[in-house]
């Protein structure tokens, strides 16, 4: 059994959906706790980490093999607790994705670690830009600990990306209202707008619904497929990398 730590109700039709598709039969348990993500963004993540650990000592408890964390503000507690089964945050494989992806659309321009940019954003070498990942969210909290993975996940890969990030206005409001149609389509209009990037980000698995909007060519990429099939694998310790 996988268990998935929500902060909104929202994020479990998403999830058994993806099962459905891509992983039938998989037992999904969704915990779902909003009262985390309030109180994380006015206290600040490490604020609730102990009731984050009671949440996924709980699921263990009931036969949990491992547990992913959907939100993404809440995603490096979680990893970070060291309990007995595996703890994923459902947007490293995001991540790592847009690494990737940022090199493949800069081509030429993108640059291991050791070919390090000038104060003008060119490589010391005199060379182009390096290739920029911007992460869009649409709450604040979430724009630190997003820009903190991808920038991990780049020197992981041994290469140097520049990381912006931008909030998008009034989206938010439009989540949380129940507008969730609203909310994609800001999103999207965000990501649409972009030209100082190689890649996107959308920092919050209830963005994902933004990608089939957007007319960008640039690669959007949101968190939910990737992450839930990061976790089926840790449910199979023999299949884990």
């Amino acid at each position: 059994m996988l268990a998935l730590l929500h902060t909104s109700p929202v994020h479990v039709p998403v999830f058994d959906a993806l099962r459905d598709e891509d992983h039938p039969g998989l037992p999904l348990r969704h915990l779902v706790h909003e009262e985390l993500l309030d109180r994380a963004r006015r206290e600040g993540p490490g604020a609730v980490a102990g009731e984050v650990r009671a949440a996924v000592e709980g699921a263990v408890r009931d036969g949990a093999r491992a547990v992913l964390c959907t939100c993404s503000t809440l995603g490096s507690v979680a990893e970070g607790l060291g309990t007995a089964v595996p703890v994923l945050r459902v947007d490293r494989p995001m991540a790592t994705a847009a690494i990737a992806a940022a090199m493949a659309t800069a081509g030429p321009r993108g640059h291991a670690l050791g070919d390090h940019a000038g104060h003008d954003g060119l490589s010391g070498r005199g060379g182009p830009a390096i290739p920029a990942v911007l992460v869009l969210a649409t709450v604040e909290s979430t724009l630190g600990p997003t820009v903190a993975l991808v920038e991990e996940e780049a020197r992981r890969a041994g290469r140097t990306v520049t990381v912006r990030s931008r909030l998008v206005d009034g989206a938010w409001d439009r989540f949380t209202a129940g507008d969730t149609e609203g909310c994609a389509q800001l999103v999207a209009a965000a990501a649409d707008t972009v030209t100082d990037a190689d890649a996107i980000v959308l920092a919050q698995a209830s963005m994902a619904p933004a990608e089939r909007l957007v007319t960008t060519a640039l690669p959007v990429l949101s968190s939910p497929r990737p992450g839930l099939a990061a976790a089926v694998v840790a449910t199979r310790p023999g299949e884990r990398g």
